[in-house]
Order: structure tokens, then C-alpha cells, then sequence
């Protein structure tokens, strides 16, 4: 392995560097735009732990919880439904929308990526927790 390659399939160096950077920054802007929404912060905290259940297919396979966890772990799915809320006049899912950015967010930051459908803690950005990817589909 070198500074811009990895066996595993992550990005390493200052890629990964720049997307956890990103991430931070994503997580602020989220946070700063939902504290002038007017709402209270219990709500940001009960929704904000919410974009995790998308994990519960891992308990049917790691393939299957991949698929649901990207899903809902990438920035396209609630940007996507806050240009439908914006461009139709719904501004009421804006603050939820805002809870999920900072979700995924703080994510980035903190090393979760995006899954890679043979484990759990096999992520574009790198191998979470100790030991090696093992495939636990049989």
C-alpha cells in the first residue's frame, strides 16, 4: 500500500483527509442552518440517531445492509427531497432534512463511510474496529 492507493478499497491520504474535512463541514452548516429554524433542540436530538436504522438489514446480510445503510448515508436521498420540499412549498421537512445531513455529517468525520457489501466495517473510508474485513455471508 502506498500514500494514494489501498488493497482494501479505501481512499487514504489527504482524499480521505478532504472527505472527512468535508463531512465536518457539512455537519456545522447543518447544525448552524437548523439553530435558525426556531424548533427545539430536543427534537434534533430524538431524529438525529434515526438514519441508523437503515442498519437493521445487516441482521438479514451484510449485502442487504449495505444497500439500506448507502441509502440513507449518502447526502443525494435528503437534498433530493429538500429540492421537493423547497420547489413545492413544503418547508416543514426542511429542519428533519437538516438533522439528516448532520447525521451523515458527523459520520464522515468521525470515519464511518460508505459500506462495502461483504462487512459492516468495510468502508470507502477505511476498516472500522480492529482485525481484517471478514465475509460473514455464506
Amino acid at each position: 500500500m502506498n500514500e494514494i492507493t489501498s488493497s482494501n478499497g479505501a481512499v487514504v491520504g489527504g482524499v480521505k483527509t478532504w472527505l472527512k474535512v468535508e463531512g465536518a463541514v457539512v455537519f456545522a452548516l447543518s447544525v448552524l442552518l437548523y439553530s435558525h429554524t426556531g424548533l427545539k433542540w430536543g427534537l434534533f436530538f430524538v431524529f438525529f440517531l434515526f438514519p441508523d436504522l437503515a442498519m437493521l438489514p445487516y441482521l438479514a446480510n451484510p449485502r442487504a445492509g449495505a444497500m439500506s445503510y448507502n441509502l440513507f448515508h449518502t447526502y443525494s436521498l435528503p437534498l433530493a427531497i429538500a429540492a421537493f420540499a423547497i420547489a413545492f412549498q413544503h418547508p416543514a421537512f426542511i429542519p428533519y432534512l437538516l438533522i439528516w445531513t448532520a447525521h451523515i455529517g458527523i459520520d464522515r468525520f468521525l470515519g464511518y463511510g460508505l459500506k462495502y457489501p461483504d462487512a459492516f466495517g468495510h468502508t470507502h473510508l477505511g476498516v472500522l474496529g480492529r482485525g481484517t474485513v471478514v465475509n460473514r455471508e455464506s
